[in-house]
């Protein structure tokens, strides 16, 4: 059975509660041995979920036989036996995840795909030659535009192809100070075309940004979605950029699979 991350906690902890029930917690060492337990517990459970959720079932009561059997030295296995078992389960979540990655892979270009038609379809909106699609929301002022050296105060928010924030929202947008040449090709070649003070939306396709293999934190095949605005331009100094576009380049709240 495939059990929701909750209940499957519920169930181990009820498993090794069954060998050995509750003790006081009161020493350092009692501490330090339930955290110790704990810890390996978090990483069974979390283990035993991803896997269920790429389709890989586990009985947990066994799994939690097979902990305590180990913590005994009483193994029913030999050695060689639970290599071939766990070798060939291997095998098995490397199978399911291709096939979970390629739907994943389809199912976002086909999303992507559809958001840069529609958009393109929309009144002022701008696509270039690489494919980069731009709206003006407010234009700059003056004629200067960011080389590839220029560090760029921006504020921002990101966007996947759903709709849904991996950095910044509407309400709260994040204002960092950016090395131009630091940026992926689609938000490089954007700011490029803005002015101080303007403020554009760009809908980036996969090409420009992380790809039909994305990234750990980026999903493949995501076109993603910028609200920019660009505050200002200027050469860069020692100690005046504090960011390198951290929060935009790798921690959104989403991870993937992501569709």
């Amino acid at each position: 059975m495939i059990l929701r991350k909750s209940v499957l906690m519920l169930a181990l902890a009820a498993g090794i509660c069954g060998v050995a029930c509750a003790q006081a917690l009161d020493t350092d060492e009692a501490k330090e041995s339930y955290s110790l337990g704990a810890s390996v517990g978090n990483y069974l459970s979390n283990q035993i979920y991803k896997q269920g959720q790429l389709g890989a079932k586990a009985d947990v009561n066994l799994v939690v036989e097979g902990f305590v059997d180990a913590l005994k030295n009483k193994g029913k296995l030999s050695e060689d036996d639970m290599l071939k078992y766990l070798n060939s389960r291997a095998e098995k979540l490397n199978k399911l995840y291709e096939a979970r990655l390629d739907q994943v892979k389809q199912a976002n270009k086909k999303m992507s795909e559809d958001l840069l038609a529609k958009n393109k379809a929309k009144k002022g909106v701008v696509t270039t030659k690489s494919g980069l699609q731009y709206e003006v929301k407010t234009e700059g002022k003056g004629d200067k535009r960011a080389k590839e050296e220029d560090v760029v105060t921006l504020e921002y928010v990101g966007k996947f192809a759903d709709g849904i924030d991996f950095v910044g929202t509407a309400e709260k947008p994040i204002k960092e100070d950016v090395v131009m040449m630091t940026l992926f090709p689609g938000l490089k070649e954007g700011i490029g075309l803005m002015k101080e003070g303007a403020e554009y939306r760009f809908v980036i396709p996969a090409s420009l940004a992380y790809g039909e293999g994305g990234t750990d934190t980026f999903p493949p095949n995501m076109a993603l979605v910028f609200d920019v605005k660009l505050i200002k331009i200027e050469k860069p100094k020692a100690g005046t950029v504090k960011g390198g576009m951290g929060s935009m380049m790798g921690q959104p709240k989403k991870q993937w699979p992501h569709t």
